[in-house]
């Protein structure tokens, strides 16, 4: 479900500049004009309302940093009580539900195990996604920013991942008593051999980990299956990643599913209480419906994940909760619908 809309003359332009940039996320508009935004919110939140509304009168907004016409013009309307346009016009376009199925499955999860922040390859602070998924009414949110080798997403090493999780406990200190915890994790790259790509030392230190192949997508079925049982049976994994690395649209174009024995790789994902994720990014659908259905076939359980790389993408979630309805899942098997300790003791398997 989307936050509660609350009217802009009522939240002030802040929120309206959120707002906007929330819905044009959800509708899966170019990051880049999101970001426009996003930033205009962050130039007006420290200054004083009456400064602002003097900007208003004078006309000098587009004077500040980071304030363009479009920006602007959003701010002028919510500053004198008026809706504005372009929120108007997402608010029709995008607000609804997302899907028409999954209703009932979406409103029993209680939080997300994959979401990126502008650490890594995502484009909004650590702040602003737990913000958001304080407004879905998530009680917990896992940040799993990439591990090192990921270069190309700006992958955390030891040293930047040490300096996250103190990030991590700030919002959460600064949170306390709101019923929300951000989780500390990573989507830790599944390396050729079937190892992690971060140090054991570093792994013990998070409440989850999301193991996922990103390179050799295209490597023969039988070695990216040993690949993965690798991954499997290490004792720090807790989600097997949108596991077939398909692309099935998008501005990245398309790409196939990985080739490897899907059988062996979700009887291993039971037999270690390793969860399948269930990946409601639209342009992945991964895994396909078939073996949505082999691994429930099998035993296994799942999460439903929105990979979100910016605080509108939360809201995917309603894809994923339609596919795992459709494949008949119960919610139980689903281990993000779980309360916060009883995920945290089934993630930690090293203790």
């Amino acid at each position: 479900m989307s936050p509660q809309q609350e009217t802009p003359y009522d939240a002030g332009p802040v929120a309206a500049l959120r707002r906007v940039a929330f819905l044009m996320e959800r509708g899966r508009e170019e990051t880049r004009r999101v970001q426009a935004f996003r930033n205009a919110a962050a130039t007006i939140l420290p200054l004083p309302a009456d400064e602002v509304a003097q900007r208003v009168e004078a006309g000098t907004l587009t004077e500040l940093a980071g304030i363009g016409p479009s920006t602007a013009s959003v701010i002028e309307a919510a500053v004198r009580g008026e809706v504005p346009e372009r929120l108007a016009k997402l608010e029709a376009a995008y607000a609804g539900p997302l899907t028409q199925g999954g209703r009932e499955l979406r409103a029993a999860l209680r939080g997300d195990l994959h979401s990126h922040s502008d650490w890594s390859d995502g484009g909004s602070p650590i702040e602003e996604m737990a913000f958001t998924a304080i407004e879905l009414g998530h009680e917990y949110l896992v940040l799993t920013d990439h591990s090192p080798r990921l270069t190309v997403a700006n992958g955390l090493s030891v040293a930047r991942l040490t300096r996250q999780l103190g990030v991590v406990e700030a919002v959460n200190e600064h949170l306390a008593g709101s019923g929300f915890t951000l989780l500390k994790g990573i989507e830790v790259d599944i390396l050729d051999d079937g190892g992690l790509d971060q140090t054991d030392e570093m792994l013990a230190k998070l409440d989850l980990r999301v193991a996922s192949v990103h390179s050799k997508l295209r490597q023969d079925a039988a070695g990216m299956t040993q690949r993965m049982l690798g991954a499997i049976r290490n004792p720090f994994t807790n989600v097997l990643g949108h596991c077939t690395g398909r692309m099935v649209m998008g501005n990245r174009g398309t790409r196939p599913s990985s080739e490897f024995d899907a059988k062996a790789v979700f009887e291993a994902c039971a037999e270690h209480e390793v969860a399948v994720e269930i990946n409601s990014r639209p342009e992945r659908r991964d895994p396909p419906s078939k073996l949505i259905a082999l691994a429930s076939d099998i035993g296994c359980r799942f999460s439903i994940d929105s990979d979100s790389h910016a605080p509108g993408q939360l809201d995917f979630l309603d894809y994923g909760c339609e596919r795992a309805e459709a494949a008949g899942i119960d919610a139980d098997r689903i281990v993000n619908t779980w309360p916060r300790e009883r995920l945290l003791a089934w993630a930690d398997k090293t203790s």
